[in-house]
Parts: C-alpha cells; structure tokens; sequence
C-alpha cells in the first residue's frame, strides 16, 4: 500500500465524495488535502513533495481539465488521475493527450484506485530523482569556463586532442589542460562517462558549448 511520505489532492465540488475518498486514502496510509473547486487548490498548490492529484472533470466556474492545463503551464509535476462520473470518449482522450496518468469513472473500484495512486506516486518520485540529477549535472556544466565548454565539445564528438586543437587554434597542451580540468569538474573520470551525462540531458554533440 501507500506510505505517508505521499500526499493525494482530492479536487471535487461533491463533498460526500471528497470525504469518501479521504477515508479511503487515509486508511491505506497516504496524506490526503481535499478542495472543492479548482481555484481553492490554485491558491495553496503546492510545489514541493511527493504526490498526485484526484481531480473531477466537472466542476463549476473551472473544469478539471481547465485546471490540469493551469498547472502545465504553471509547471506542476504531480501526476493527475481524473475521476469522472460523466466520462466519454472525447473527454477521456482529451484527458489523456493533456497528460493525465490515468482516467476512471464513477464509481471507482478502491482496490483499483489505491493501486493507480501507488503507482503514479511511484512514477512523481522517479521524475523527481531524474530532475534532481539533471539539476546536479547542469550545475556542473555552469561551472565550465568558455574555453573548457569548447573543449568539451569536442571531446564529446570524438575529435582528439591534436584535433582539438587545430580547430581551437590553441597548443595541444592547452587542450590537455583544459580537458583535464572540464572532466574533474563534471566529476567523470572517463569520455564514455561524459557522455553519458550529456545524453542525460538530451545535449545533441553540436550543442554543448552553446549550454550555459
């Protein structure tokens, strides 16, 4: 089941509903906030923890999918599963082309539902990991000078030192100097390791120099 290091947003104007949730959750053990309309969870979202959002498709003054694209634009990364009791094809594949991790209609079996939460919960602590280990990466490359990001550059493409440094027009000592210093300071001991870290932030081999 769910650990309370997870907390689930319940948005739904029904307040029997909102409450026969939150006992649900609470008894598999996730912390649960509840709001019944779209604006109160706008003026206390959160930006931090782990999570995911139950949210209803329809709700006066803003749907749920108004809010969902609320949150893209405000770059929310908590996984939103809609619950709808008036489910159809189009709002469903709406639904999902905006990136809801899943969609289930009322009412929803709560052995189901306990196991979608765990699993989009799952899913937000992984993205968090990934996003937490590209930040460190970045904040190594910040730290390359101009001449050592050019070096790298090249490094990543595969050119040799000498080669390096006819089209840098530096010394071959120059390049060994900086490329030296450009692998300590992204913490890699090896090409194949710098390149890795460079993969994992989608930088195409011509572009790294331009990373800032």
């Amino acid at each position: 089941m769910g650990t309370t290091k997870g907390t689930v947003f319940v948005i739904d104007d029904e307040a029997a509903v909102r409450e026969g949730l939150a006992r649900l959750l609470r008894s598999a053990e996730w912390n649960v906030h509840s709001f019944a309309a779209a604006r109160d969870f706008l003026d206390t979202a959160p930006h931090d923890g782990l999570g995911c959002i139950l949210l209803d498709v329809g709700m006066p003054d803003m749907t749920g999918p108004q809010l969902h694209d609320e949150l893209r634009a405000g770059g929310y990364s908590y996984p939103v599963i809609y619950l709808t009791g008036q489910g159809t094809v189009s709002v469903g594949v709406r639904a999902m082309r905006q990136g809801a991790f899943d969609f289930l209609e009322k009412p929803v079996d709560g052995d189901q539902l306990l196991s979608v939460i765990e699993t989009a919960i799952a899913r937000h602590e992984d993205a968090r990991s990934r996003e937490n280990r590209l930040g460190d990466i970045r904040q190594r490359l910040a730290h390359l000078s101009a001449r050592e990001r050019e070096v790298m550059d090249h490094v990543i493409q595969g050119r040799l030192n000498k080669q390096s440094a006819d089209d840098l027009d530096i010394s071959l000592k120059t390049v060994k100097v900086h490329r030296g210093r450009a692998m300590a300071k992204m913490g890699v001991h090896s090409v194949a390791q710098l390149v890795h870290l460079c993969d994992a932030l989608g930088i195409g081999q011509t572009e790294t120099a331009a990373l800032a």
